[in-house]
């Protein structure tokens, strides 16, 4: 454990302010032996003084790129582009050569999946995709996925009663719940979270009753055999589901069409563009800060949140729980077995690339 060399780095996405290790979990860290080097953020919510004052060594932003080879990168988001090179190889500057921890979102054909195991094999790096840290039952270890839930299901909430503004801008959980209590006049209406009994599920569930509502709760028996009309007769949707194989689609472009349905809101928590697994096919992009709210049909009207980084709304009680979690399988890695599993997840996903792409067989 005294030779583990963590490397936080910066978070690229301006409007990404969490953090995987928060500045107490950083002491704890740097009193178990752990070298924990902290890269300068501006947007981060805590200040690289308190993560100094935890006892850790604070450089530039960016700076990974040359740590040492030994070192561990832990991040949350996406990785900087690099330059590719010559046809599709990337080129050096693009060529990963350290072991990551982050979401990668290269297990399931994303966009860019392909491109980021090709610079990790290039480079003879390794993902250590936190999605895939898992137990012996497959459950996440580590997650966002209450805080997920609660800014997906309390944004459609607000958007749903004409009190969403654009941009969004982080706030405090007071903050966002003084919105959410219902106003003298707010009519209540049917709302639906499917997978409800999930991190993320549990998570709108809670917001919803802030904003007094009682919403209908789908788990896996009522996805496996969809009641579509019924599915069609709420007002508002939060989907929270994520799927690794092939799933009846919850919405398609042929109920946006019809002309009795009831929805008019819908928030997509997972946020799984681009997948073949994806169970909301109706949209290709998600939405964002600047612009959270796209119209997906006109009559009758229905509207799409789908935000990938909900939780950086909330980024203080986020990070603290996400870093929780995460603190005690650091203070493992290498050893557990949880660590193993990530990584026979990310050789089995070079392998299944390199059947079809030469060079990532034998990454």
């Amino acid at each position: 454990m005294t030779e583990l060399h963590l490397w936080l780095r910066h978070e690229i996405r301006t409007t990404e302010r969490r953090t995987p290790v928060v500045p107490s979990d950083a002491r704890r860290l740097v009193g178990a032996g752990v070298t924990l080097t902290v890269e300068e953020s501006p947007q981060r919510v805590f200040p690289a003084e308190a993560y100094e004052a935890a006892g850790c060594q604070v450089v530039p932003a960016g700076s990974w790129t040359g740590a040492p080879a030994d070192t561990v990168v832990v991040g949350l988001k996406e990785l900087p582009d690099a330059p590719d090179g010559p046809g599709e190889s990337p080129g050096e500057a693009a060529m990963l050569r350290h072991r990551h921890i982050f979401f990668g979102h290269a297990y399931k054909a994303q966009p860019g999946a392909r491109a980021l195991l090709r610079r990790f094999a290039a480079g003879g790096g390794t993902l250590f995709d936190l999605e895939y840290l898992v137990d012996e039952d497959g459950r996440r270890l580590t997650a966002f996925g209450y805080w997920a839930g609660y800014l997906g299901a309390a944004l459609a909430v607000l958007h749903h009663r004409g009190r969403l503004t654009a941009p969004l801008r982080p706030l405090s959980k007071k903050e966002l719940d003084d919105a959410l209590h219902p106003a003298p006049g707010d009519e209540r209406f049917a709302s639906l979270v499917i997978g409800a009994l999930g991190r993320s599920g549990r998570g709108a569930r809670a917001a919803l009753a802030e904003a007094g509502l009682e919403p209908t709760c789908w788990d896996l028996p009522e996805t496996r055999a969809l009641d579509r009309p019924a599915l069609l007769a709420h007002e508002l949707m939060v989907n929270t589901v994520l799927t690794t194989g092939p799933s009846t689609p919850f919405l398609t472009d042929k109920d946006l069409a019809e002309p009795d349905r009831r929805l008019r809101t819908v928030c997509d928590v997972t946020c799984d563009v681009g997948s073949p697994y994806n169970v909301l096919p109706v949209y290709d992009t998600v939405t964002d800060w600047a612009d959270p709210v796209r119209r997906l049909h006109a009559r009758p009207a229905l509207d799409l949140i789908a935000i990938d980084n909900l939780p950086s709304l909330l980024p203080e009680e986020a990070s603290t729980d996400f870093s929780a979690a995460l603190t005690p399988l650091l203070l493992e890695f290498g050893v557990g077995g949880e660590w193993g599993r990530c990584l026979d997840r990310f050789t089995e996903a070079c392998r299944e690339l390199g059947a079809r792409d030469e060079g990532l067989g034998d990454a």
